[in-house]
């Protein structure tokens, strides 16, 4: 009998290192990598383009259909939002303003439909709820927890700004998006503390785990 496409859900804080495990899985199974996170961050550029309001639910649903999602070719295969770059992606004020564009459970259905559909043929997704929403049936769920100092200097690396800017942007931000998804392990997720691991060890114990996971029984 044949297997259904292998689906990985990644789960976990802002900085916990979701999008590099991510990314390093898919390129070592060969799978595409889905950054959800980065479909909330394109709806908030994207109001910010048009003076769109975060508290109208209409119009940014409106904008929400009108982004262009799909994988773009590569190893591994990667989400690009198509007329937006990474620069603005992540700018500060797009950090801001993501997790309020983020909160309205219409655009929230709208975007798991999406992201399901990015995932039906088998991925390695990442965000904050795709293990107890978007893929709840998924192959191997795994949670990621990293403690804040950690998560800042990660922040603070990537986007090139001091400690102390990260980490009160890292605070800001887990209170804005606890108010939406409060942040919980999915049952039958393996928690991972990626602050004890480095980024090679991380990936080691998350191929094990998948291996285990997905081996025939």
């Amino acid at each position: 009998m044949s297997r259904s496409p292998l689906v990985i859900a990644i789960d976990g804080a802002a900085g916990s290192g979701k999008s590099t495990l991510a990314r390093g899985l898919a390129g070592a199974l060969g799978m595409p990598y889905v950054n959800t996170g980065l479909m909330y961050r394109a709806l908030a550029a994207s109001a910010r383009r048009a003076n769109a309001s975060v508290d109208d639910e209409g119009a940014l649903l409106d904008l929400a259909r009108g982004l262009r999602f799909h994988l773009r070719a590569g190893e591994p295969p990667e989400l690009e939002v198509e007329g937006y770059d990474t620069a603005e992606l992540t700018s500060p004020e797009v950090e801001s303003t993501v997790s309020a564009v983020a909160r309205h459970p219409v655009v929230r259905r709208w975007m798991c439909d999406r992201q399901r559909a990015l995932g039906r043929s088998g991925a390695v997704v990442e965000g904050r709820d795709i293990a107890t929403v978007v893929f709840p049936n998924a192959d191997v769920k795994l949670f990621l927890r990293a403690d804040p100092e950690e998560r800042a200097a990660r922040r603070a690396d990537e986007r090139m700004r001091s400690a102390d800017d990260a980490g009160d942007a890292i605070q800001a931000r887990d209170a804005r998006d606890d108010r939406t998804t409060p942040l919980e392990p999915a049952p039958g997720a393996i928690v991972i503390d990626t602050g004890k691991l480095g980024i090679a060890e991380t990936l080691r114990e998350a191929l094990r785990i998948v291996e285990e996971r997905t081996a025939p029984r």
